[in-house]
């Protein structure tokens, strides 16, 4: 598989704490929540964690419907006014009975594998937005 994320957008994901994920539900309805991440570089994935993640209506509506965007995102600066961040549309799994990164967290994560990524703000010396598919080694 190839690299999927870039350095500079592993570097920018990596100093960030939390991001938005959004999921739709079975009636077709979208659902925002804020979620902990961390980078599988070996997969190629990000996985969201949680305490009793199995409960919560995110990892249910994965279930039903794979395809999810997460969103991290910060503002850098006000004078002069500067927002960065990484969005990451892709597919999940809600996996149960997994090793927490964390003891505190519950046995389950929602694992995503990117299909498309944009990223804007976070390289300041190539400034603006670039977005590929997630195979694609190419930023436009």
């Amino acid at each position: 598989m190839t690299l999927t994320l870039t350095t500079t957008e592993v570097d920018y994901l990596r100093s960030q704490r939390i991001g938005r994920l959004a999921t739709v539900d079975s009636h077709g309805a979208p659902q925002n929540s804020p979620v902990g991440y961390w980078l599988d570089r070996s997969a190629n994935t990000i996985d969201i964690g949680g305490y009793n993640l199995a409960e919560t209506r995110k990892f249910r509506n994965v279930r039903g419907n794979p395809y999810v965007c997460l969103v991290v995102d910060d503002l850098a600066s006000v004078d002069p006014w500067r927002v960065r961040g990484v969005e990451i549309r892709g597919t999940a799994e809600a996996i149960e009975n997994t090793e927490p990164p964390v003891g505190v967290m519950s046995p389950e994560v929602i694992r995503i594998t990117p299909l498309w990524i944009g990223s804007w703000g976070i390289d300041e010396a190539n400034p603006g937005l670039h977005v590929r598919r997630a195979a694609d080694e190419s930023v436009a």
